[in-house]
């Protein structure tokens, strides 16, 4: 959970990098909240919460998959990539994947800075 209150305290900071666990363990809370809201929301009925909570991370989502591209020596432009439809997401997804590189124009590798 500390992953994704340092995503959301981060919310529209797309400098820097993210770790690998960082941004998987974001992903990670952040699919088990939206299963759970969509269960909320069939059983309430309403039908729209799971909606709202997910307009509100998809600026925290954005931000933390440029960090990551950063982390990975890549521009946070390459989230785009993911509109061609399959192909794009299966690259992304490689990327996102990737082991973090050494320091390079976004700042310094966040393992060797975490490892101090």
């Amino acid at each position: 959970m500390e992953y994704f209150i340092d995503a959301l305290k981060k919310y529209a900071d797309f400098t820097g990098r993210a770790r690998r666990k960082e941004y998987w363990m974001f992903v990670l809370m952040y699919v088990v909240i939206i299963i759970g809201l969509g269960i909320l929301d069939a059983i309430i009925g309403i039908g729209f919460i799971s909606m709202l909570v997910s307009l509100a991370l998809f600026v925290p989502s954005i931000s933390i998959a440029a960090r990551r591209l950063h982390d990975t020596g890549r521009t946070g432009w390459w989230q785009l990539i993911s509109l061609i439809p399959l192909i794009g997401i299966i690259v992304l997804l490689v990327f996102l994947s990737q082991d973090s590189h050494d320091a390079n124009t976004y700042g310094p590798n966040p393992k060797a800075v975490e490892d101090i």
